[in-house]
């Protein structure tokens, strides 16, 4: 199965239970007059007697990312966290802010990233918490401090370390700029599934990237019993500069036309749905409030890219922000984005579904 039994049907009640019963707090739009945005421009308008899909008005979280620190001991070309909270980079949160994120936001899975939450010092700790509260989670690390401390983590059946490898030896070294990386995340990989760890792998497509690379290295992987791989576009957003390495949308599409030959190979924990979107082959709306962030200046609005206010609680986030004025269409800085933060909800979500997307999805999820 893609993810243990129980954690399929914890999703799958958590999902039916918010889309029956939403937080009628969370679905308004705040007035643009007492809006914290006010460098947005209007929305456009929709189609005459066009209507949004649904679930777009049932608004609640799914995956919580969690940023515990933003401080790296690498400084990857297409990382905007090291550039964007420069003057914070040494700030860290508390295990007890962490938890209580967890408790505020309730989403059922926990993406802990960063900067590298391995540099984390309390990580261990904040790992068994969120097991403690039946949450599923992905430590997402570069991987060269997983043996040092390995000891911190027992295996569970909720726990994944989240390995991020963008090519094979040479293309990784290059992205991360330090050579010897991929060979300190492949040590790490080897240790956490000799030490009875679960293990995926998270590979972010460049303009550069050679999606054949791509294929080498899941199959390269093989070796390792990896228990599956994440896929997503980069997206050039305000905090990154180099511009040129970056896709558009038509470019993601052209990568992505042959996609379905990974999921055929590969374990993919990339939903076939949102690799659907990918390549082009139908259209959904960005849902980016299924995946919000908190971090050391508080929970980051509107999404994990692009940042107009830091709120205080998670309350706030979701009612104040307005939502239907970010998007493409709606926001030029959301054009070209097609990263898995703000699709694959959309996706898990059924928007803009067919008929026999609950089958395949099914499917996916039970393979």
């Amino acid at each position: 199965m893609r993810l243990p039994l129980s954690s399929t049907l914890r999703m799958g009640a958590y999902v039916a239970k918010n889309a029956l019963f939403p937080r009628p707090e969370w679905q308004r739009d705040p007035s643009p007059r007492n809006s914290p945005f006010p460098i947005l421009p209007e929305g456009r308008q929709r189609a005459a007697g066009s209507q949004p899909h649904p679930m777009l008005r049932k608004r609640f979280p799914l995956v919580l990312m969690l940023e515990p620190l933003h401080a790296c001991n690498l400084t990857c070309t297409g990382c905007g966290r090291i550039r964007e909270y420069e003057d914070t980079i040494t700030t860290k949160l508390e295990l007890e802010q962490c938890l209580a994120a967890i408790d505020e936001c309730r989403a059922p899975v926990v993406s802990i990233c960063g900067g590298e939450p391995l540099m984390y010092k309390p990580i261990g700790r904040l790992v068994e918490g969120a097991i403690r509260r039946k949450r599923h989670i992905y430590l997402c690390t570069n991987g060269m401090f997983i043996e040092a401390r390995l000891h911190e983590f027992r295996p569970h059946k909720q726990f994944f370390f989240n390995v991020h490898l963008d090519g094979l030896r040479e293309t990784h070294d290059l992205a991360v700029e330090r050579d010897g990386v991929f060979d300190e995340a492949i040590a790490g990989i080897r240790a956490a599934k000799a030490a009875g760890h679960m293990v995926c792998t998270n590979t972010t497509v460049y303009r550069e990237t050679d999606m054949r690379e791509v294929e080498a290295l899941f199959e390269y992987l093989r070796q390792f019993d990896v228990d599956g791989h994440m896929l997503s576009p980069a997206y050039g957003y305000s905090a990154v500069q180099s511009r040129e390495i970056f896709l558009t949308r038509e470019d993601i599409q052209e990568k992505f036309k042959d996609v379905d030959s990974l999921f055929r190979r590969f374990r993919m924990n990339t939903t076939p749905i949102y690799a659907e979107f990918l390549k082009g082959a139908r259209d959904m709306p960005c849902t980016a409030w299924g995946n919000p962030t908190y971090n050391t200046r508080g929970w980051k609005g509107p999404c994990y890219l692009i940042t107009d206010a830091h709120w205080d609680s998670f309350e706030e986030l979701m009612s104040e922000t307005p939502w239907d004025r970010y998007g493409r269409g709606n926001d030029d800085r959301c054009e070209h984005c097609m990263v898995h933060c703000g699709y694959e909800p959309s996706a898990a979500l059924g928007v803009n579904s067919r008929l026999a997307d609950s089958l395949r999805m099914l499917r996916w999820a039970l393979t």
